[in-house]
């Protein structure tokens, strides 16, 4: 008999600190967004991760070196990139040139290991989100041309 009182009780207070929550956060403000209706005031969230996009500057250049961290941090290989060597004017020396970055959008996990290997701050991601297109191959974007 105690047994089934006790329980009883601990049913009881399970109950209790399952309503305490719901309660909680039926009191809370939502942040439930109406899409296509306020498409024009949405405002995303800052670590979001929408697209990978390289910033270019007013000279239309970019930060990078070309050393391909981001290409071998890839784990789906969403990351292909083309360089060629050149010689530096100032040093004679030989160094590698940006040629193209593509970046496939389709198969990309958002993982941000691309980002994390970047050891200049070349690339980034945006928090842009819209992308639906009728065909893969408008996913595969050229990153390095402004």
């Amino acid at each position: 008999m105690a047994g089934y009182i006790k329980g009883i009780f601990t049913g009881l207070g399970s109950l209790l600190t399952g309503l305490k929550v719901t309660f909680k956060e039926f009191f809370t403000k939502k942040i439930t967004e109406q899409y296509p209706e306020n498409r024009a005031t949405l405002k995303m969230n800052d670590r979001f991760c929408g697209e990978l996009v390289m910033p270019h500057d007013a000279d239309g250049s970019n930060r990078c070196i070309a050393c391909g961290l981001c290409q071998m941090a890839c784990p789906n290989g969403t990351i292909h990139i083309t360089t060629e060597m050149v010689t530096d004017p100032v040093t004679g020396k030989p160094k590698k040139r940006l040629v193209k970055y593509e970046y496939d959008l389709g198969s990309c996990m958002f993982c941000h290991l691309c980002v994390n290997a970047c050891p200049h701050d070349a690339i980034r991601f945006s928090t842009a989100f819209e992308h639906a297109v009728f065909t893969r191959e408008k996913l595969v974007k050229t990153l390095n041309k402004q």
